[in-house]
């Protein structure tokens, strides 16, 4: 069987209040087509649809034109799981229905704290694929009056309990979004873009809960890895979301299981019309580079203040995200070299003072010039006020 596992759509998402709904079009384009070309048997979306639980509606379309695509357009099945940011009951909306088309969508646990097993035949019997939406334990212990239920970790070993004893005669799928380490240890998040699932420590989930599983098929972070195993991964997210992602290599995992229930995997690449990364020049070197539409957050490298930073760098790259001027902010080793007697200081020794202070460097011939320019400036004035 072969099996496409991608994650963390995040649909609607906004970037520095720019929407990105257009470069996920482009990529999700890349993705459909995939799916188009080489027929895989099922495709799995493992949570974060939607950037927000309330989408902007181009969201929504996009959703249902990629969903369209792949469902009956391609007639693959679909088997999607609400993430962290979705909302369950929106996402589950019309889920019978959609079924007819091959679209299965769980965005909520059963009630009794459980999850849901969808069935796929292939030319080697039946794969059971067991969906596993995200559910705060709140959620899971107050569905399965199980006071005991006070982690992510012991939410998650609740529901795989449900499931019961897998049957050793079918080949077994599991779908979540939860953060999952190799022992439930905590661990870095690959992105800042994705928050937090809880505060305290309480949000690890340990691998060794999917063990029963041939493959587990995870969304939540950003990065695609595998943890614990090999049969335990990450498909990552189809694009960046945010600078912390600059060097992620973006796309899906293409996954070969046998008749055995062993797997091969295969990372297929997704590109952006625009990247995200970052550029990092003193303005004047800036200016002179080639022009590009990327999304770009700027490190300026110019020892002196830019006047309108922003639309100098617009000029080169209009979608510019951020712009920030890196200046040396150590302080003085002695405290003692400190200048304690400000009254006495004229304004231009005060300024050369805060300019070494600051940049770690004393302010080269031109930057006094403009300064003197400015002082003489306001005294001008201040001569003309009396």
């Amino acid at each position: 069987m072969k099996i496409f596992h991608t994650a963390d759509w995040h649909l609607g998402k906004v970037l520095q209040g720019v929407s990105l709904i257009e470069e996920q079009r482009f990529v999700l384009n890349q993705f459909t087509d995939a799916v188009k070309e080489e027929k895989p048997d099922v495709v799995i979306i493992a949570g974060d649809l939607y950037d927000r639980s309330v989408p902007p509606a181009e969201a929504v379309s996009l959703l249902d034109e990629v969903l369209w695509k792949v469902t009956v357009d391609c007639k693959t099945p679909v088997l999607a799981i609400a993430g962290n940011h979705d909302s369950p009951a929106r996402l589950q909306f019309g889920n019978r229905l959609m079924q007819a088309n091959g679209l299965h969508i769980v965005g909520k646990p059963s009630n009794s704290g459980g999850g849901t097993i969808v069935q796929v035949e292939d030319e080697f019997g039946p794969v059971q694929f067991h969906l596993i939406p995200f559910a705060d334990p709140s959620v899971i212990r107050n569905l399965t009056q199980n006071d005991r239920i006070d982690s992510h970790h012991r939410a998650m070993e609740s529901i795989i309990d449900q499931f019961g004893e897998l049957d050793p005669s079918k080949r077994h799928v599991a779908i979540a979004h939860a953060f999952v380490t190799p022992f439930g240890e905590p661990e870095e998040n690959t992105s800042e873009s994705e928050r937090p699932l809880s505060i305290g420590g309480a949000e690890y989930v340990a691998a060794d809960l999917f063990k029963p599983f041939h493959y587990t098929a995870l969304g939540h972070l950003h990065q695609a890895h595998f943890t614990g195993t090999e049969q335990i991964r990450y498909a990552g997210s189809p694009m960046k979301y945010s600078i912390s992602e600059e060097h992620h290599h973006k796309g899906f995992l293409e996954i070969e299981l046998d008749k055995h229930g062993e797997i091969t995997v295969e990372k297929r690449a997704l590109y952006q019309n625009r990247d995200i990364r970052t550029v990092q020049a003193s303005m004047a070197d800036l200016l002179n580079e080639e022009p590009s539409p990327d999304y770009v957050f700027v490190k300026l490298l110019d020892n002196a203040p830019v006047l309108f930073p922003m639309e100098k760098v617009r000029s080169v790259y209009p979608n510019a995200m951020h712009v920030e001027r890196i200046v040396n902010r150590s302080l003085p080793e002695q405290a003692s070299s400190r200048l304690t007697d400000i009254e006495r200081l004229d304004d231009r020794t005060l300024f050369e003072s805060f300019y070494k202070e600051i940049t770690g460097s004393a302010p080269d011939e031109e930057t006094r010039t403009i300064v003197d320019e400015v002082l003489q400036e306001l005294l001008t004035r201040k001569g003309d006020s009396l």
